[in-house]
């Protein structure tokens, strides 16, 4: 009987990918010790969008959380999503600032490195890896995964060999768009293990409907570890069930090795929370087989169709789904994750309410000059031209964190003047992070943690003034002003609004 070694998910991607990573540790913690006595291989609580989360919406320490998490389950290893050079905000950050960043993460409870690059760029992990060795941790080296004519079968396996290489400790399967079919699951996992030595791991999302099934034949195939989400959290745009994969593997030499008892206590525990944040549940359900052709992410996928409906362009949103693997294409085939699928979105909404690359934005001008990192292909030349053209800048070869010279000390000063810093290194680390968001979190970080699904009263007057709070102010996503003579298109990146006002054409 061989073991499978299970990562639960509910604690980080399962909100994030259901309800916009806004459910507060409050509701989290008395979940905690069930879960830790459960017998996970490790439980993701951290990393992702769950740090922006903390300090844009719930007015909550996210180093803070950690502690709390590790305090309420020291049984099991807590893991984190590690955004390779990105660290867990949108940009590339210096060596120096990676490297305190994943020790602190460290000694603050991380026990395992999810780390992953958008574009599948060794150089982009090198250092983060090597980080999470000196800390001794466990640093599990993740493949991005798409489907393109160039991501091949050998391709991804050379990319494994590279991570082992590294010094990676696991290599981790990212399928976050829940394309990975059956038989694709079968051969890949089959390819790596051919050729690294390093337990490996497979982690899908079930958007499309095919990937619990895809997750059994990984299995059949040598997986050593999957992902699930607990039942209360799961399904749509989140994850396979725990409870189901724990009881599909019985009768065919496979088990999980879990106790069940204290996985379905948790499970009421989510069941009665949910209710509350019904607003921030995500209204994508059931299965979405369109994704096999666009490849957008679902959560993506309903804010292009929320951006659209703002510009009463809502009957658009095919073209712009048609739109979307032709900007990949000319991208160099980047896989869809955070940031590139923001990126890309945004770009194929712009091209088809402007006209194709008519308004570039200077993300995409970034993405396909290099300044992200290199893809698998190369962009298109007359594509890198424009993007030239418009921004002045000239395409790079090299690693981009090599470009930058950031200083610890220098943010450290930076951090000093500003009300409500506390001294301490994870203080800087979130400013680094966060310029523009930290500073404020900061000063109303006495009052503590906020309920997001409690509503602060009003006065008629004051509501009646007050702006509706755009979709721009979740990092990342496109947001559009109403028709008119000028539209602006505005991206969130590293909380500074980037804005392209452009006129209306016809």
């Amino acid at each position: 009987m061989k073991k499978i070694n299970v990562t639960d998910l509910i604690l980080r991607d399962a909100h994030q990918s259901l309800m916009a990573t806004r459910m507060t540790f409050a509701d989290m913690a008395p979940a905690c010790p069930d879960l830790d006595v459960a017998g996970y291989w490790s439980i993701e609580c951290w990393g992702g969008a769950t740090f922006d989360s903390c300090i844009r919406f719930l007015n909550e320490d996210p180093w803070e959380r950690l502690r709390n998490f590790k305090k309420l389950m020291p049984k099991t290893p807590l893991q984190m999503l590690l955004r390779g050079q990105n660290l867990l905000g949108y940009r590339h950050y210096g060596d120096e600032i990676v490297d305190r960043f994943v020790m602190k993460a460290a000694e603050n409870g991380v026990d395992v490195f999810r780390v992953f690059d958008a574009l599948n760029d060794p150089r982009n992990l090198q250092r983060s890896i090597a980080a999470v060795k000196k800390a001794g941790k466990h640093a599990q080296g993740t493949i991005s995964y798409t489907v393109s004519p160039v991501h091949t079968l050998d391709a991804f396996a050379n990319l494994a060999q590279e991570l082992e290489a590294m010094g990676c400790d696991s290599i981790c399967i990212k399928d976050m768009a829940a394309l990975i079919k059956p038989q694709a699951a079968y051969d890949l996992v089959k390819a790596i293990k051919a050729k690294v030595k390093i337990p490996v791991h497979l982690h899908s999302h079930a958007t499309t409907g095919v990937t619990m099934v895809a997750l059994m034949k990984a299995i059949e195939a040598g997986c050593d570890g999957v992902d699930t989400s607990i039942s209360a959290l799961s399904l749509g745009t989140g994850h396979n069930p725990t409870e189901s994969l724990h009881e599909m593997l019985e009768g065919t030499g496979y088990e999980t090795g879990l106790d069940i008892k204290p996985i379905l206590r948790a499970r009421d525990h989510f069941k009665q929370v949910l209710p509350k944040y019904r607003e921030f549940i995500t209204k994508t359900v059931g299965a979405d087989t369109d994704l096999f052709l666009s490849q957008i992410p679902g959560g993506m996928l309903s804010n292009l169709e929320s951006q659209l409906k703002q510009q009463k362009a809502g009957h658009r949103l095919q073209e712009v789904l048609d739109e979307v693997p032709r900007v990949r294409k000319d991208a160099g085939y980047p896989p869809l994750v955070t940031p590139s699928s923001q990126i890309v979105g945004t770009q194929a909404v712009l091209n088809v309410l402007m006209g194709r690359y008519k308004q570039m934005s200077g993300e995409f001008q970034d993405l396909v000059l290099g300044y992200y990192g290199k893809n698998i292909a190369p962009p298109n030349p007359e594509v890198v031209a424009i993007a030239e053209q418009k921004s002045g800048k000239k395409p790079i070869s090299v690693r981009p964190a090599d470009l930058i010279h950031e200083k610890f000390d220098d943010l450290k000063a930076e951090a000093m003047k500003l009300e409500g810093f506390n001294g301490s290194d994870e203080d800087v680390l979130t400013y680094a992070c966060f310029p523009q968001v930290a500073p404020k979190f900061f000063k109303t970080r006495p009052l503590g943690p906020i309920d997001p699904t409690v509503k602060p009263a009003a006065s008629a007057s004051a509501t009646t003034a007050a702006a509706p709070t755009p979709q721009a102010s979740v990092p990342g996503q496109a947001s559009v002003a109403a028709p008119g003579k000028t539209v602006d298109f505005m991206m969130t990146v590293n909380g500074q609004r980037h804005v392209v006002q452009v006129e209306t054409l016809g």
